[in-house]
């Protein structure tokens, strides 16, 4: 049986765009709840998992986030830990895919976030060590990222921006060899 392809996940993906400012409204439980399945779904190395999140809503907790980055006023954020103590790690090299894992389930929430007509932000500048004071983190778990969360407000960035700010296809892939 032949499966049809359709755009739709490439009209998603060009669709989404890094969100700077956001309206001063709540995301609803539901949709917290598919953003947070799909980083349950994540693939993850050898389905090993490592991904832990915490869900950012209160007043409380954003301002604490706020000692560490900028989510410029996003009504939600999720900070991305990984547990090293979960984590695969290859046999070779001791290479761990921590930063991998957690990295793949905040795509699927960016994406999801976005089919729920969500904007986000993905954010790797912050301070690891407030985040960390700030949340009780345990010594195994290491924040990795931030995803701000929320009605975008202003303009939409065009999807066929990515014509002028990504590089052509000939210039990032090889066939078969380097």
């Amino acid at each position: 049986m032949e499966r049809v392809v359709t755009m739709e996940f490439l009209e998603l993906a060009k669709k989404r765009y890094a969100v700077r400012k956001y309206e001063d409204k709540k995301v609803e439980e539901e949709k917290i709840k598919k953003i947070l399945e799909a980083a349950r779904i994540a693939p993850t190395a050898a389905n090993r998992q490592p991904q832990r999140l915490i869900v950012v809503q209160e007043e409380e907790g954003l301002n604490k986030i706020k000692k560490a980055a900028n989510i410029y006023g996003a009504p939600l954020a999720i900070i991305v830990c990984g547990d090293k103590d979960a984590v695969w790690k290859r046999q070779l090299d001791g290479k761990d895919a921590l930063d991998i894992d957690t990295t793949i389930a905040t795509d699927h929430m960016m994406l999801e976030a976005a089919d729920l007509g969500l904007g986000s932000l993905w954010v790797c500048a912050f301070n690891p060590n407030i985040i960390r004071e700030e949340f009780n983190l345990p010594e195994n778990i290491e924040p990795v990222n931030i995803l701000a969360i929320g009605y975008a407000a202003g303009e939409p960035a065009s999807p066929d921006r990515h014509n002028e700010t990504r590089k052509p296809l000939e210039h990032i892939v090889r066939y078969e060899s380097f």
